[in-house]
């Protein structure tokens, strides 16, 4: 008969898995609270302190941690190591259900002792879930009650597989890493933070096909992004990197909007009261780089902007859904890669990027801090219309590389110029994208003007309206040049570089 070892501090879920294991002949020892809550709800358990022979001391500091549970732990599947236990009177343990005392929920009180902390310092938790994942070979640990289902379902169908033994093992491992990190961080008031992070699956190539490359999440069971891919070819890696672009634009929008997405930079992006009028608006910003694209939407993609889509050749498309009716539009298109993401979020914390030898980290762009005010600096005022483009203009210039110019047009961009070396010439390639569409249009500026030259040009192509941080020791050159051609100019004081 197999035996399953219970320890928990979250009871989430555990009175259906426990009743489910003991209906497929399982043995279950538990311990203290977890025993006493078993017990209550008429599951047949053996109390730890039963098994091992020795009472839990020290007022519930040392419970589990006795020969007899890491013996039978980690005993291997060999003749002499059975034997070994049954001399000693003690049984293999084939199952680890544990989880750990909350320190991280326990230290985010403000105010909480340092003694409260101590206590939520889980020792013998820790111990189980390393010597269940060392021997991961013979024995199924599970640390995280979303894994219930997924045991059960096995052991109904026969046994656990080594495959999800190893699965859950290194999801162990991960768990007990991230929570000595968090102790340390604590105690040592140093806050050096180590990210844990869940493969997901290793993909065909990285940006060039001789470049080895996989994509991992800091969640686990979760898709890329933190989504579902609900159809199509293998996500590429390029294909990741400009579906993250183009998601972190469009949710930056509350209308409907898209965001069309090349090789990191927007082809366009439009907001509208009808999702496909913002397709087609975004898609005539620049429909020739459109080819190839990946796209991003705000809003659920309905049949009307799954067809209009349709006409054009996209990499993937990216949604909080997809109708049905949309769904049957792509599935004509079997190698489309359709994303579908659970909610219009952008993770909070931090972001990292890699450097020789290391990498460096910052937390997140997540547009103007609370409290941004927009500061008119020209002789004109914007006008409402202006000011309702100049606001969007603002929004779309955060997604584009530096230097990043936006033209604007409503709420659609219809030039768009960055990452060049210098400004001037990024407001020359935004009028390029445009074409006569530049005159009326308003223009946005991650940063300011270090010199007048783009102002000049700007007001040459025929913009009325400037949105730009303001800070340059030349701004004057620049409010000047803006008040010469009658163009309004408003600062935010803030800076919205992406490199």
């Amino acid at each position: 008969m197999p035996f399953a070892l219970i320890s928990v501090y979250y009871k989430t879920n555990l009175i259906d898995f426990a009743n489910q294991l003991e209906q497929l002949g399982w043995s279950i020892i538990a311990s203290g609270g977890t025993a006493a809550l078993l017990k209550k709800n008429n599951i047949d358990v053996t109390e730890v302190s039963n098994h091992t022979g020795s009472p839990e001391i020290l007022n519930g500091r040392v419970k589990t941690l006795h020969p007899a549970i890491h013996g039978g732990i980690l005993a291997r599947p060999t003749k002499g190591d059975r034997e070994e236990l049954s001399q000693l009177g003690w049984e293999q343990i084939d199952m680890v259900v544990v989880n750990l005392y909350p320190f991280e929920e326990t230290i985010s009180r403000p105010d909480v002792t340092i003694d409260e902390a101590i206590e939520n310092i889980d020792i013998g938790g820790v111990a189980l879930i390393r010597a269940a994942a060392k021997n991961y070979e013979r024995v199924t640990l599970i640390c995280d009650p979303d894994d219930y289902s997924q045991i059960i379902e096995e052991l109904s169908n026969g046994e656990i597989t080594t495959t999800t033994r190893k699965k859950l093992a290194i999801k162990g491992f991960a768990q007990t890493s991230h929570y000595d990190a968090a102790i340390h961080n604590y105690l040592s008031g140093e806050n050096i933070e180590i990210q844990k992070s869940f493969l997901i699956n290793k993909l065909r190539y990285g940006e060039n096909p001789h470049q080895e490359a996989a994509v991992y999440s800091f969640k686990p069971g979760v898709g890329p992004l933190g989504g579902q891919q609900l159809q199509g070819k293998e996500l590429s890696y390029n294909n990741l990197l400009d579906l993250d672009a183009a998601w972190r634009a469009v949710i930056s929008f509350e209308k409907p909007t898209i965001c069309i997405n090349k090789h990191l930079s927007p082809c366009g992006i439009a907001s509208s009261t009808q999702l496909c009028d913002a397709y087609i608006a975004a898609l005539a910003s620049d429909p020739v780089s459109a080819f190839g694209s990946v796209i991003a939407s705000n809003q659920a993609i309905d049949e009307e902007t799954a067809q209009a889509i349709s006409d054009l050749f996209v990499e993937c498309i990216v949604a909080p859904g997809f109708s049905e009716d949309a769904l049957k539009v792509y599935r004509k298109k079997k190698n489309l890669r359709l994303v579908e993401m659970p909610a219009l979020l952008l993770s909070e914390g931090e972001e990292f990027r890699s450097i020789n030898s290391g990498f460096i980290k910052q937390s997140i762009d997540h547009g103007d801090p609370k409290g941004t005010e927009w500061k008119v600096v020209s002789k004109r005022q914007p006008t409402k219309k202006e000011l309702v483009s100049l606001k969007f203009a603002w929004k779309a210039c955060q997604h584009v590389k530096s230097n990043a110019i936006v033209f604007v047009q409503g709420e659609a961009t219809v030039g768009i110029g960055g990452g060049q070396p210098n400004r001037v010439d990024c407001v020359r390639i935004a009028k390029e994208r445009a074409g006569e569409k530049s005159i009326g249009s308003v223009m946005a500026s991650d940063a300011f003007f270090p010199f007048p030259d783009s102002v000049e040009e700007a007001a040459n192509f025929g913009i009325t309206a400037i949105v730009q941080p303001g800070g340059s020791i030349r701004d004057q050159l620049s409010i000047d040049a803006a008040d010469k051609a009658n163009i309004a100019m408003v600062t935010t004081g803030i800076r919205h570089f992406r490199h």
